[in-house]
């Protein structure tokens, strides 16, 4: 079974909540990548999100769009990012989801690189670029290496629309919980309830929410609305403050089990 598909399952079966967590991959290196990845394992993560740096990061705000800035500035390339999940694998079994625009994807060639994706042991692809009525090819490459293809849901997506992009998902659904790119808020949104009612009506897969949480408190009034709460910018910040620090797997990890014990305790 898909690692996505079998951690929501145990959460499901448990009646637990899970935590996605998202860092820039290279960010300050690969080898603090795979350091962090193994360290939000042992924090209680669910899936890890590794963003994988393009110049022209479109969905993303300031400090993800710098996180970016910094895997390119560290030589991080799609195929030495599968190298390192290729090492993460041979200790952790966290599933393992690939944030990439498609431009990087059509560089290689679809099959080939769902393929390499597949044999470094990643688990599904967030294509933040490709709606649903170009993906024909890419669900059927996806479905056959047994990968997950993870579709997003905005606010303003109608519902029409909504119902369309749920019935071709997989793993998940990322529900973006405001509009705008991804950042720090100091707030979550109010409308969190009805829309995930609305998501709940059409699929029944996992909805992972996620953009603006920023704290313990944020992540554990979102994932009371979904099944999982997606933080990002939180977290990259933090490896923006000490990506020089021999502390840095340290510090970000104990805050990122801060986040994970506060999913737990719904």
């Amino acid at each position: 079974m898909n690692r996505i598909v079998e951690k929501f399952a145990q959460l499901k079966s448990a009646n637990k909540k899970g935590l996605v967590v998202y860092i820039g991959a290279g960010d300050p290196n690969l080898q603090a990548t795979h350091d962090l990845t193994l360290a939000f394992d042992q924090a209680g993560v669910a899936v890890v999100e590794l963003g994988v740096p393009f110049s022209d990061p479109l969905a993303d705000g300031l400090v993800n769009q710098l996180a970016a800035q910094r895997g390119l500035e560290s030589g991080t390339t799609p195929p030495k990012l599968l190298a390192t999940i290729s090492q993460i694998r041979k200790q952790s079994h966290i599933p393992l989801v690939l944030y990439i625009y498609f431009n990087l994807i059509h560089k290689v060639g679809l099959e080939k690189f769902i393929n390499d994706c597949a044999a470094a042991g990643v688990d599904g692809l967030l294509v933040l670029d490709l709606p649903p009525e170009e993906s024909d090819n890419y669900e059927a490459l996806m479905k056959k290496a047994g990968l997950c293809h993870i579709y997003l849901v905005a606010p303003t997506t109608p519902e029409d629309r909504m119902a369309k992009i749920v019935s071709r998902g997989s793993g998940f659904i990322y529900y973006i919980s405001r509009e705008g790119v991804t950042g720090m808020q100091s707030q979550v949104a109010s409308n969190l309830t009805t829309q995930v009612a609305k998501l709940r009506s059409h699929t029944n897969l996992p909805i992972a929410i996620g953009f603006g949480i920023s704290n313990p408190d944020q992540a554990k009034a979102v994932a009371k609305e979904g099944d999982a709460c997606v933080v990002g910018s939180a977290i990259v910040n933090q490896i923006a403050e000490h990506g020089k620090s021999p502390e840095l797997v340290a510090k970000v990890s104990a805050f990122v089990k801060s986040l994970a014990d506060a999913v737990k305790t719904i």
